[in-house]
Parts: structure tokens; sequence; C-alpha cells
């Protein structure tokens, strides 16, 4: 991982990757009872030189234990523990490398550091988007007296202590960065909090339909209404997301082709248990770009308007139509944001990461309906 990081996967060098390739040819030939993991960093490591580069490796999202439909098992407040334990490490372990780059001038991805004043706000909206989750997991308490930085150093040396074994490994081995641009940790650490949450609101979708399924509207409600409020929670991490500098993210988005978050499976899932998509948005790049979620569709996943349909309601009880409108209003207000930033990095006519279509796709998706019921859309007279 440390090779990794000082080249940049783009830039490993060709005998660094054969030895690879070759230690992942044996791997049949162990006795090892797992080699699960050992397995799975191979293909993200060699993604580029297997032709299978895409979001999913480039993030390691293989490599980290998401909540949700990958590791279905627990409890709800369980998945959520997890949720919260995955989003806070992933967010401290940046605030720590923000930290180290500040302070040692050997730390990895060395090009392109931020200013000392951009450092500290970049720091500020990292504790900021961590603290929900840190102080739910009781990782740390409430302080008024402590400066930035000593409450910074006080949440590492927390979480760090709080780690396991298998935090730890997950922490270094799904960080493989393509460049050697310092913005690019940043980068990966935010999208990785992101799909942890939208990893989290799969689940959380599929109990509302199993409620709505069951008759009871209020318990749908009530999940919904939850989903609203941890998506709008998350939306802490734009702020965060648009310290990046453009130059830096110019330079390293030029090796990024072919991974791009328009292949995201968890906000696919999350869109489609919502309402299943119409069939021109099930032929786009959108779909196409995430074939096993589009398979699903198309085998007959049911959606929160599919229950409501099957159980004959013409519209949802009031409670849940109110959750519904809460929920639409926080997805529309999560795609907006994420355009603006998009136009303010990209320019409003750029192609994405991976040369997706980038903002244009953006600024036409944020107007997909995200249920039919049109009781449950949110109003645009406020803004939203």
């Amino acid at each position: 991982m440390t090779a990794y990081q000082h080249h940049g996967k783009h830039f490993v060098p060709h005998d660094w990757t054969h030895a690879l390739v070759a230690a992942r040819d044996r791997l049949p030939q162990l006795n090892a009872t797992n080699t699960r993991h050992l397995s799975a960093f191979l293909s993200c490591a060699l993604d580029k030189a297997d032709g299978t580069y895409d979001y999913r490796s480039y993030l390691g999202l293989p490599l980290l234990r998401l909540p949700g439909p990958d590791h279905p098992k627990g409890t709800a407040a369980q998945q959520f523990a997890r949720r919260d334990r995955l989003h806070a490490i992933l967010l401290t372990d940046l605030i720590a490398f923000e930290l180290r780059a500040a302070f040692d001038e050997h730390t990895p991805l060395p090009r392109m550091r931020p200013t000392p004043a951009m450092t500290t706000k970049r720091l500020r909206h990292a504790l900021r988007a961590a603290m929900p989750a840190l102080r739910r997991l009781s990782l740390v308490e409430p302080t008024t007296n402590s400066s930035q930085v000593t409450l910074l150093r006080r949440v590492v040396a927390t979480v760090t202590m709080d780690l396991t074994p298998e935090d730890r490994r997950a922490l270094q081995v799904s960080m493989l960065p393509v460049h050697t641009v310092h913005d690019e940790w940043m980068f990966i650490r935010v999208l990785q909090a992101f799909e942890t949450t939208f990893a989290l609101l799969a689940t959380d979708l599929t109990d509302v339909i199993t409620a709505v399924e069951a008759g009871q509207p209020p318990r749908a409600a009530s999940k919904l209404s939850a989903a609203a409020s941890l998506l709008r929670e998350s939306a802490s991490l734009w702020p965060l997301l648009a310290t990046i500098q453009p130059a830096a993210f110019r330079t390293f988005r030029t090796f990024t082709e072919g991974a791009s978050a328009i292949q995201s499976r968890h906000y696919k899932i999350v869109e489609s248990l919502c309402r299943t998509p119409r069939n021109a948005r099930l032929a786009s790049p959108a779909y196409l770009s995430v074939p096993e979620v589009r398979t699903a569709i198309m085998r007959g996943q049911v959606s929160i308007d599919d229950a409501l349909n099957a159980a004959q309601q013409s519209a949802p009880t009031p409670v849940l139509g109110a959750a519904m409108r809460e929920f639409a209003a926080a997805i529309q207000q999560w795609r907006q944001t994420h355009y603006r930033l998009a136009v303010r990095i990209l320019g409003p006519e750029r192609s994405g990461t991976g040369y997706t279509e980038g903002t244009p796709y953006l600024r036409d998706a944020r107007h997909e309906p995200v249920f039919n019921c049109p009781t449950t859309r949110p109003d645009t007279s406020k803004g939203i």
C-alpha cells in the first residue's frame, strides 16, 4: 500500500505489478483457510492491469465492511452503528493525514499541498462531518474549552486506540490513489464516506418497503424519516469536498478514466427502491453503468411506489406522505449540491471523473422524480 501511495496506482512500476500478478496466481495453491481479503485487495490493486478499473475498485469498496446489502447481518441498530463507525474512522483517517502532512513533508501524496489556511478549513469541515457519528459512538465528549488542533489530536488519538486489527487493515488497503496529488486522499475518503451512508440507506428503504407491504404505514414513515435525517446529516461532507483545489483535481482526474460516480451501485439502489426507473433511464448510462442493479430491477425488484400500488393505495397515508416528501427533499437537495459543486470545479459543460457526461448529466438528473406520487414531491417554491 505504501508503494502505491508513493507512486500512485497509475504509475506503479511494471515489475511490481508483475510480482503481484504472480502472487495472485499462487492463491489457489495456498492452504490458508481465508484468502478472501488478499484476493479482494489484489483485484483492486491490479484493476488497471486487468482492465477492470472502475468506481468500486478505485475507492476500494470491496475492502470496506459497508453496511447494507453486501453485509446484511445484524439488527437495524447494529447496521446503523456499523455505518457510524466506518464513517468516523474514514474521516478520522483523513484528519490524521492532514495533520501529518502539515508538519511532515515526507507524508504520502506530496504534490500540490494546500495552503495552511485551506488545511485549517478542511480540518474544520472534516471534524464537523465526523462529530455526530463520533458522539453517537461515545468516542468524544462535547467540549468548548479546547482549541481546534487540540480537539483534532484528541479525536485522532481516541479513535486510533479504538481501532480493531480489521479496521486498521481496511484503512490501509482502501487507500489506492492514482496519483501523488495531496487532495486525492481527501477525495477518496469523502466518496467512501458517502458510499457508507448510501449503503445503509439501501437497507433502510428495503425495511420501508417491508413495512408498507405489512400494512404498517407508521413504521414505514418512521424509518423513512430517519433515513432522511441521516441523508441531511451526510450533507456536511459537501463543504469538506468543496475544499478540493480545482487544479489538483484536474491533475489526478486525468488518470481516473473508467471510474465515475455514475457507477455507484448504492446510490442507484436507493433511487430504484424509491420508484422503478422509467425505461429510458434504465437504458441510459445511469443504469447501464451498474448492470447488476439494472438486472435486479428488470427481474422485478419492488420499490416503495410498487408496494403502495400493490396495497391499492391511491396515495400514502398523511404520515407516510410527509415522510416521503421529507426524504424526496433530502435527495433533491443532495443532487442540487452535487451539481453546484461539480460546476464550480469542472465548469457547466465539462465531463466528469472518468470522462463520463459530468455536469450536463448531473444537471438533468436533478429533475428525476424521487417518487411517482405527486403528493410526495417536495415544494420547489422553497428552493429545494
